[in-house]
Order: C-alpha cells, then structure tokens, then sequence
C-alpha cells in the first residue's frame, strides 16, 4: 500500500501525518490497568476528506495489536507496521466528503523513540503520564500526528478505583463500578494530537484561589505529601492568570489544570489547558515559579495560537519566555530589559548557529532559542513602544484564537503596529544567525508592564465536596 504524502506534510517529521484529510473529532474510550501497563481501547474518529479524493489515508499509531477497523462502517484493507496505519476504505472517498474511523487496539503502551528520548506514554512507578509534544500521540491512541491538525475530544478512561485520571479538557462524569472507575472528560477547544494529555496517579486535589470568586476555574492534583509545598509554589498562579488575561485577552479554555507526578521530570510540559510538572519543580521556595508562568502563558502561545508546522516552534516558546519576562516585573521581580540582557551575554557565549524562525529537527528544543525567541519579542516591543506592542500582542492572541499560524503570519501582524518599516529587525533576530546587538527600550526606566492591583497569595483549597475537582462520584 502506497505510503506518498503531499508537499503540505511537515518538514521536520514528513512521517507523521497526514494532511490529505483533516479531523474534526476524537472519541476515545480507553481501559487501563497500571499493573501489567495494559491498555485497550476503541477510537471513533470523524473526519473530513481534502481537495482530492481519498483512495487511501493513514492514521499514527504505535506498535499495538489492531483489532477490526472501519471506515464509515465498512471494513477497509489496511496495513500496520512501522508506526502507521494505512487504510484503504472499500470505496474511494470524495473530496470534501465527511467520513468516519473505527479503530480498535491494544497492548503495553510505551514511549516512542525521538532524538530525545521516549515521547508520549511513560509508565510510572505507580500510575501513568503522557506528554506527547512533538510526535509521542501515537504511543497511545491512533490519530493525524500533525500539530496543524486541530480537533475536540472526548475521552473515557476506565482504571481502578483508587486511582485519579486526569485528561485535557471538563470532567463530564466519573462513574464507578465494583472496583473501577470511568472518567470521561470533554475537550470542546480544537485541540492538535501533541497536545492531548493524560494523567494516571494517586493524587490529591486541590483548588487554586477562592472558589467563591469566580473566573477561571483552576485544579490542581499532586501527591499528599506535596501539598504543604506546592500550596507556596503555585499560591501566585492565580495573579498570573488575572496578569495574563489583561495582557493577552481571556483565558482560551474552559478551565486550567495542573498535575504534579510523583517522579522528577527533565521540564515542565503543556498540554491543552493542563501543564504537568515534577516532584522536583515543587521545592517550597517559588524556585520554579518562571515555569509555572511559562506553562501558563502556553495556554495562549501554542496551545490556543498553534503553529502550521514545527518549523515555527519560536512563536510557542519565544513569547513563554517572554511571558516569564512580563510576569517578573510585575511580581517586583527583575524587569524584563534585565532579563533580556541576562539572556544576551548567555546567548554571546554560546554557537550562532540557530535560525530562529527555521531551526531545524536538531535544534527546535534547544535552550538558545528559547532565550533568542524572547530576545526577539523584546525587540519588537522596544520597537513599537510599551502601549502599541501590548496591543498587538493581545490582538495577536485574539485574532488567532484556537488557530493555527506562521512566523509569516506573525511579522505581518507586528508591521501593522510600527510606525516604520520593521524588515531589517525580522531579518536579524529571525533569519540569520548571527547575535544583533541588545535592543533598547523605547521608554527606559518607566513601568512597562500595564498597571493592575497587587493580588496577594492565595492559599489551595480543597474542592467543597471533598473529591476531584469536577462532577461528584456516582455508582452503579
């Protein structure tokens, strides 16, 4: 069977995929048992075909058994091997034409292999946890692999009782039966298949914030013995979330959630509306709080505003970086121009070998770009001045919710801001690799981030009816 993919694939994972069709939703209805690491599950996926007809498609999936497959309720020819699953539907589709998948699977679910290491599901030393970002999806259900590929989800996962599952999106219901429990959850927002993640784990849960305030609603779910250190870590979390909705529009999802698992992780991770973090980023002295800022600012910049292909990866993590920057001086912290001059002697240091708006598979995750990519978002603010760049940035936000863009897309923006032609700044700080000098602020030594209230530190509360977060337990 014909593996040929269009011009349109991404070019730094042409395998993962497929932009002949696009999918519009995900059901997944999942059973996971954490002692033999053993999942089944069923995927209903509904599906539109592109220009041309559809002779053929392919789904990402890891090495699972495959049970039966259907596609519009017919049975097709398909072939799995090497991570994908092509199918040939008994009659071509047409252009256009909406259709369904029907895919059945199961096995041990494990990592996928990727130049840095195991992606996707990771068994834990009790429990489970997923973070997919860029190519680990398919370690556990079947799906278009493609981050401009955006869809709403419905996922029910059934395990034992004692443990709490945490998925992107609302909890629905939680339904328990003898000794296991269903939990399924609904993400509405479109949402690309790197970021649909999933927790599985003996954790308490807490609310951030007063519940009786109203806004957006913030869990967060950690191991008992964390909460008296988590409680100082993430207490700021919430004047985050007020700082960043004046700054880049309203919070783009339904709720923000937050798992801490009971091992250490190399970062923090985002996921649609959810961030995880480790044991070792909870240290009871705020050592991490850039990174809870960071995850957070994701919800807007990768998550809500995703990128075409990963080409673009700068725009997710250049403005994160930028908005630990924001978050610092308006927490009485360093002022960004601070930051950014910090990250301009590092960035000296180091080789100029990275192209900002074109890294390449090598360098997309390494920690230059991060620095260069809020070097450049500073640039562009001491270019436009405080007031114009904190407009097109939450325009930029807005116009673009829950869509996909290019680093293109991004530089026109900006230009309709600036008073002059801005081409020789995207020049150097985005396609060549060469380090500009430091920019200037445009207003030095005034306040710059806008003006708000001082919130104070919030304590963590137990949800009011003393379970998860969310929908109370039925039986049956």
């Amino acid at each position: 069977m014909s593996g040929q993919k269009t011009a349109a694939s991404d070019p730094y994972f042409p395998a993962n995929g497929d932009p002949r069709y696009r999918v519009h939703r995900y059901e997944l209805t999942l059973d996971y048992r954490p002692g033999p690491n053993r999942l089944a599950g069923t995927a209903r996926i509904s599906a539109i075909a592109g220009r041309a007809a559809l002779t053929e498609f392919q789904l990402n999936l890891a090495e699972f058994k495959t049970g039966r497959v259907l596609v519009n309720g017919r049975s097709p020819q398909y072939a799995h091997r090497g991570g994908k699953l092509r199918i040939r539907p008994a009659k071509p589709l047409p252009a256009g034409a909406a259709f369904t998948v029907e895919v059945h699977w199961a096995g041990n679910p494990k990592p996928v292999r990727s130049p840095w290491g195991g992606l996707g599901w990771e068994e834990l030393t009790d429990g489970a946890l997923v973070a997919s970002q860029p190519v680990g999806a398919p370690s556990w259900y079947p799906c278009n692999d493609r981050p401009a590929d955006k869809a709403s989800y419905q996922i029910s996962i059934t395990t034992p009782s004692p443990y709490t599952v945490v998925a992107v999106g609302r909890l629905l219901t939680r339904t328990t039966k003898a000794s296991t429990t269903t939990w399924v959850y609904e993400q509405a927002a479109p949402t690309p298949s790197y970021l649909v993640g999933l927790s599985i784990g003996m954790y308490q849960t807490v609310l951030l914030g007063d519940p009786g305030l109203g806004g957006v609603s913030q869990a967060a779910h950690l191991p008992a013995h964390l909460l008296s250190r988590f409680s100082r870590d993430f207490a700021r979390q919430p004047a985050m979330m007020q700082l960043f909705e004046e700054l880049f529009g309203p919070y783009p999802f339904g709720e923000y959630t937050v798992v801490v698992a009971d091992e250490e992780l190399d970062v923090p991770v985002e996921a649609q509306g959810l961030s995880f973090f480790g044991v070792n980023h909870v240290d009871g002295a705020r050592g991490s709080e850039r990174l809870v800022a960071h995850e957070l600012a994701h919800q807007w910049f990768g998550n809500s505003v995703g990128i075409a292909d990963w080409r673009h990866i700068w725009l997710n993590e250049g403005l994160a970086k930028y908005a630990e920057w924001l978050w610092s001086e308006h927490a009485g912290g360093r002022r960004a121009h601070e930051l950014a001059a910090t990250a301009h002697r590092l960035l000296a240091s180091m080789p100029l070998d990275l192209r900002l708006a074109d890294p390449g598979r090598k360098l997309m995750f390494d920690d230059r770009l991060y620095e260069r990519g809020g070097l450049a978002v500073h640039a562009i603010r001491c270019a436009l001045g405080d007031v114009a760049f904190f407009r097109m940035l939450r325009d930029w936000a807005t116009v673009h919710r829950h869509g996909v863009v290019t680093t293109t897309a991004f530089t026109t923006h900006v230009a309709r801001y600036a008073a002059e032609p801005l081409d020789d700044l995207f020049s150097v700080w985005l396609y060549e690799t060469a380090l500009p000098p430091l920019p200037s602020p445009a207003t030095p030594g005034q306040p710059s981030v806008p003006e708000m209230p001082r919130i104070p530190a919030r304590p963590v509360y137990p949800p009011r009816n003393g379970g998860s977060a969310g929908p109370g337990r039925t039986s049956a």
